[in-house]
């Protein structure tokens, strides 16, 4: 069976942020940033990269040139890179081996190896039950209890972006809800909740001729083989290795079951504290008074809520982090709607490491029904070669004001992405950012320094004047970059004051701010812009995991400045 495009990318460019990390390690100059550009354009590339190689388009690919082209062919042809294979020799004896575990990495195994000597894991093991870990830079105790359970694990777990998963667990609902015999149908579990990774995808169901669904779905083409085929239940492995379970329930469990699959566990815990309390019992099959056994509620989930004397709690906000709290008293927030987005504010052209024309995003935007679009591509600085000169920028922006002109329905912003340097300076000077709509900025490399000296960068990058949003604010990429070291307090605080917003990164292996970090940035009076970081039109999608991220980080509409229509959203930027 051919592997299918999302996978074929990915691997692709896992591999080259591989290499980019184990170069970077090598204390290499130039080459880690190549190889990591590269992976970027690799990622966002909408066609299967095997086909751009047969149609000999591997260079047009942005940050490719012949030298990485021949190594992606490698990758294509044998599905390994020995180049890579060859870094990972020059580490000392066992650090691929630590490396391997979740959470650690090239660089971590490094100062592991360098700093306690550790070459196994057993010795790992033993190490982080001594404690002596917790002191190392870039660890802590949190980092102790990761370890023993990525060792308990005896490797990596297998979890799936949000991003990857969604849109084909959406289409196997879709496909279910179409048929005669489905009356209702619905995501359940981690992704109904929209965490940012997912281990599997669990559909709940109604309907009266069970087996004709369990047929239709053990039968769809994304089904590489089934697992469990039975009346009500069954379990199949998707095309993509990730595992699916649809569950066929009765119409009057539908709402209990949903609750139940959906959880989260702690949250499912608190729930059936609260039943206990009135003498009922909580499970999948519904709410009952244990004196009577009778059915008090279970056919939706308003239901079994109101019953418990709670409002409906949105499945996002389902994580024990105080929501059942807040519902009692009446104070859980009201999430922001998917729907409620007016524009993007992060998005990337051919002018820089983008595929499209600020045309065709423009028109793309409009059809999604914006009202506007922030062009936002680079600053050209040590990170970005292909970025934009102040020449190039302005005449970037005669191409916007074209677009304006011409393209009705929508406004074109004029932006820049800044990196920040590591001392705290943008790479525009003023002159050049103070004619803009708005001004970005974000981390590009230098990741790893020390929690004081990053909180500093940040700190000293908000004094700009014309500084709007700090992008990607923690700069981690999820699965393969750990985010920098930051005091969020005096993050927040100084975000808050300087009156700069804090992104959160749409792009699916980002969701930068991650949600844990809103809920605390809320308390701060932070105020957030939500971007896709679109580098092609389909990109532009990835709006829906942003705003995923936003709700489940307890944030409002009135939090995110680009729910503001256009002329209120300039009022804020100043511009």
């Amino acid at each position: 069976m051919d592997t299918p495009p999302l996978l074929t990318n990915k691997r692709v460019a896992a591999l080259f942020y591989e290499v980019s990390e184990l170069l970077r390690i090598k204390g290499e100059k130039f080459k880690p940033q190549a190889y990591a550009k590269a992976a970027h354009a690799i990622e966002t590339l909408r066609e299967d990269i095997a086909d751009v190689s047969r149609q000999g388009k591997l260079e047009e690919i942005p940050g490719v040139g012949t030298h990485l082209a021949a190594k992606i062919e490698e990758i294509i042809t044998t599905g390994r890179l020995e180049y890579l294979e060859n870094l990972q020799k020059e580490l000392p004896a066992g650090v691929q081996e630590l490396a391997d575990l979740e959470g650690i990495g090239p660089k971590k195994a490094l100062i592991l190896n360098r700093e306690l000597g550790i070459t196994t894991r057993a010795g790992l093991e033993e190490a982080a039950k001594a404690g002596r870990i917790r002191d190392l830079p870039g660890f802590g105790e949190l980092s102790e209890k990761n370890i023993l359970r990525s060792i308990g694990a005896k490797g990596k777990s297998v979890r799936f972006l949000l991003g990857e998963v969604l849109p084909v667990a959406q289409d196997i609902v879709e496909q279910l809800a179409a048929l005669p015999q489905t009356k209702q149908v619905s995501l359940a579990g981690s992704l109904r909740r929209r965490k940012e990774t997912i281990g599997d995808v669990d559909i709940l169901a109604t309907s009266p001729e069970p087996a004709k669904v369990m047929d239709v779905f053990c039968s769809l083409s994304s089904v590489d083989r089934v697992l469990v085929r039975g009346p009500t239940r069954s379990s199949v492995v998707l095309n993509t290795g990730l595992q699916a379970d649809l569950r066929v329930v009765k119409e009057d469990q539908f709402g209990a079951a949903l609750q139940y699959f959906t959880g989260s566990k702690d949250h499912n815990i608190a729930l059936r504290r609260l039943a206990l309390e009135r003498n009922w019992k909580l499970n999948e099959y519904g709410l009952s008074d244990l004196s009577s056994g009778k059915k008090i509620a279970g056919k939706s989930e308003d239901e079994v809520y109101r019953m418990l004397g709670l409002p409906f709690i949105e499945p996002e906000l389902r994580e024990d982090r105080g929501e059942i709290d807040a519902a009692k008293s009446g104070s859980l927030p009201d999430s922001v709607p998917y729907g409620s987005v007016r524009g993007d504010l992060h998005v990337h052209t051919s002018w820089s490491d983008g595929k499209e024309s600020i045309r065709a995003m423009a028109e793309a935007a409009q059809s999604l029904g914006y009202e506007y679009i922030a062009i936002c591509d680079h600053a050209k600085g040590p990170q970005f070669s292909r970025g934009l000169t102040e020449e190039q920028r302005a005449r970037q922006g005669k191409e916007i004001e074209q677009v304006n002109r011409t393209v009705e329905g929508i406004e074109v912003l004029a932006g820049v992405e800044c990196s920040i340097g590591e001392d705290g300076t943008l790479d525009a000077g003023n002159a050049a950012l103070q004619d803009l709509d708005v001004v970005l900025a974000g981390v590009h490399s230098g990741f790893r320094m020390p929690g004081h000296e990053m909180t500093q960068r940040m700190v000293a990058a908000m004094q700009n004047e014309y500084l709007d949003i700090i992008v990607h604010p923690t700069g981690r990429i999820i699965q393969q970059r750990e985010p920098a070291d930051l005091d969020l307090a005096v993050f927040f605080r100084t975000a808050a004051e300087r009156h700069v917003f804090l992104e959160i990164n749409g792009f699916q292996n980002r969701l930068d701010l991650p949600d844990i970090h809103c809920m605390k940035a809320r308390e701060y009076a932070v105020r957030f812009a939500i971007g896709s970081d679109a580098h092609t039109r389909d990109n532009l999608g990835a709006m829906e995991f942003g705003i995923a991220t936003a709700r489940r980080g307890w944030l409002e509409a009135k939090d995110i400045i680009n729910t503001l229509p256009i002329r209120d959203l300039r009022t804020v930027l100043g511009s």
